[in-house]
């Protein structure tokens, strides 16, 4: 929002939320109907072609949102090093009104201009006159209208909206007040109709356009330098005709300088190019790929999980993984997108995090829930997981910790299997059990004297029983066989506090993955689940309380934090997570994987003292 809002500022459907893509539904259902039921004479593909073409342009977009995320995480090339946060996802998220608009003044056009429906294919004279005309008024007019929005009275109430971002991404192009897109599309409408009026334009040159400005607006809100040196080289004069990332990315900065459109040719004619313009882009293009000091190693959950991803949908990701049946509309780009990862099937660079001196990166494997549970997709995957250490080996990477899935013991032992495959290894693998027990553990309401432990016994479930009972807290099991395994792995008088019980009385629950459906509603009403595994239980009580899974609120100085980790609220980082930082940042130089486990209470003041403090907010009992 601009700082002091003008008229005309917000967009008039707004106030439908999701559902304002309905208000193209009157011009949409006729059209289409139409062309598909009537005959030839009343039919109109231009009319039929709206819908097509909007689509096109948002999945442009977003095709420029990933790569723009990909390649600024991976940090070749990158021009600014600010970090993006919630506040400027939340300000962009309505990047598609714009679509939408353009939607509604297409249908318009269509209705009011006689000659508009039976716009030809193709006409050559008409693409030509499109591309002198917008070189020639628009990129004019444009100039001195962006001078304009920069004078205090509209900077204010209009433009300061969309300078609210200094760390631009391609959305940030279209991020805009409505008063501000109606006077835009007031000039890119001029080479529309003077070719309309003239008789030579094309279905092809109203795309063509409309591409080209989608382009150009996305690739100069890019936060890296894409255009090769060699082509200014090649033909010198392109420097007037055609403007590059960083030298907008000046514009958002300065302020007061690179005011043009896509063509600096105004900028040089009228001495508002900024001085440091080549000096940014020859920095940009030479900048190498980031080495990052802490990797986390995550995979894919399930097949919407694509969508939540930081390079997916900015505002999807956003928000905590959650199913969304309109996701389920979508499911030919999610096959497309199964499909890629089943081929590419190497790692990839997901986000890039500052913590102090710390340069973090998420990678993930392309790989889904349920295929680490087929025995034929296990060794696939060691070996994906074994590649990814072998080259956070050689980046230099000190530590590298174990998510979600590639640390599940049945597949490789808690990341015991990589060490005896690569005894020789420096970066130091971290699989966060012992933060995982001591969040598990300051969870537990104070004064509880038993808890229940369910689900199935893992490393963090010993660890925490053994935790548990030798602090004089009573761990009931129901299962002869998981008491058992329990009793041999504690002492003599640490063993007195495990009981082996059919009773359900005990309202904490540590419940880890296998909880059935059936043993949740025995638990007692007002029972608070707290997970102790990655993965949450399926809420099915109302009357009951749960916890996240094990985790942590990030502090303040963790940097370019604009995106959940996977259900986790905002600035929520898994325990897992932390864990792997936290190494890093004390230099404790040791593996935490297989049977080993760190000092507990080490790792918890640590992460106190670090700024991470546990999460008391989110406990909720919503079924799912």
């Amino acid at each position: 929002m601009a700082s002091k809002p003008g008229i005309l500022t917000e967009w008039p459907w707004a106030w439908l939320g999701n559902f304002k893509y309905l208000v193209l539904a009157p011009w949409a259902i006729p059209a289409t109907y139409s062309y598909l039921v009537k005959d030839e004479k009343e039919k109109y593909l231009v009319s039929f072609l709206v819908i097509p073409f909007l689509l096109s342009r948002a999945v442009h977009n977003i095709i420029w949102i990933s790569l723009s995320r990909y390649r600024t995480a991976k940090g070749n090339n990158r021009i600014l090093d600010k970090s993006i946060e919630f506040e400027q996802v939340d300000r962009e998220r309505n990047w598609d009104d714009q679509i939408i608009f353009n939607g509604i003044i297409l249908y318009t056009g269509l209705m009011f201009i006689e000659s508009a429906p039976s716009t030809p294919l193709w006409r050559t004279d008409g693409l030509i006159w499109t591309f002198l005309l917008h070189a020639g008024p628009v990129e004019f007019l444009y100039y001195w209208l962006h001078r304009a929005l920069h004078h205090h009275y509209l900077y204010s109430r209009y433009h300061s909206h969309h300078h609210s971002s200094i760390v631009t991404e391609p959305i940030t192009s279209v991020t805009h007040p409505f008063a501000e897109h109606i006077s835009y599309y007031l000039l890119f409408f001029i080479p529309v109709l003077t070719t309309l009026f003239m008789g030579n334009t094309s279905l092809s040159a109203l795309a063509i356009y409309a591409t080209y400005i989608d382009f150009m607006n996305n690739m100069g809100h890019c936060n890296f330098e894409l255009v090769p040196k060699w082509l200014f080289l090649a033909f010198p004069p392109l420097k007037y005709l055609m403007y590059t990332p960083s030298y907008h990315s000046l514009h958002h900065t300065q302020f007061r300088t690179n005011y043009s459109l896509f063509m600096p040719f105004y900028d040089y004619v009228y001495g508002t190019m900024d001085k440091s313009t080549d000096t940014l882009y020859e920095k940009s293009l030479v900048r190498q790929e980031e080495s990052p000091d802490v990797v986390h190693l995550t995979h894919l959950t399930t097949p919407e999980s694509i969508y939540h991803l930081r390079l997916g949908f900015p505002y999807l990701a956003s928000q905590p993984h959650k199913s969304n049946s309109y996701l389920w509309l979508m499911w030919p780009i999610t096959v497309w997108s199964m499909i890629i990862t089943w081929i590419y099937g190497r790692t990839f660079t997901v986000e890039r995090n500052a913590f102090k001196h710390l340069t973090i990166q998420t990678w993930a494997i392309p790989k889904y829930n349920i295929q680490y549970y087929m025995q034929w997709q296990r060794e696939t995957i060691n070996t994906m997981i074994e590649s990814s250490i072998l080259e956070a080996e050689d980046k230099g990477v000190r530590v590298l910790s174990l998510g979600l899935l590639n640390q599940e013991e049945g597949l490789n032992k808690n990341g015991e299997l990589f060490l005896k495959r690569q005894p020789q290894l420096k970066v130091k693998l971290v699989d966060g059990s012992s933060l995982v027990v001591a969040v598990v553990i300051n969870s537990i309401p104070k004064g509880t004297t038993q808890v229940v432990l369910k689900g199935n016994l893992s490393k963090v479930a010993y660890s925490i029983a053994l935790a548990l009972c030798r602090g004089g807290i009573q761990v009931f099991t129901m299962s002869e066989d998981e008491y058992k395994k329990l009793q041999a792995k504690l002492s003599k008088e640490a063993g007195n506090n495990l009981v082996l019980s059919k009773s359900n009385s005990p309202k904490t629950w540590l419940v880890g993955d296998g909880l059935s459906e059936e043993e949740q509603l025995k638990a007692p009403k007002g029972t608070i689940f707290i997970p102790i595994s990655q993965f949450p239980p399926k809420k099915m009580r109302k009357d009951c309380f749960y916890n996240t899974t094990p985790a942590m609120l990030a502090p303040k100085h963790l940097e370019n934090v604009d995106s959940c980790e996977n259900w986790l609220p905002r600035r929520v980082m898994s325990a897992w997570r932390i864990a792997g930082i936290l190494h890093a940042i004390e230099e404790w130089n040791v593996h935490e994987c297989g049977d080993m486990m760190f000092d507990i209470e080490k790792i918890w003041q640590a992460s106190l003292e670090h700024g991470f403090r546990p999460v008391t907010n989110v406990i909720d009992s919503k079924p799912n």
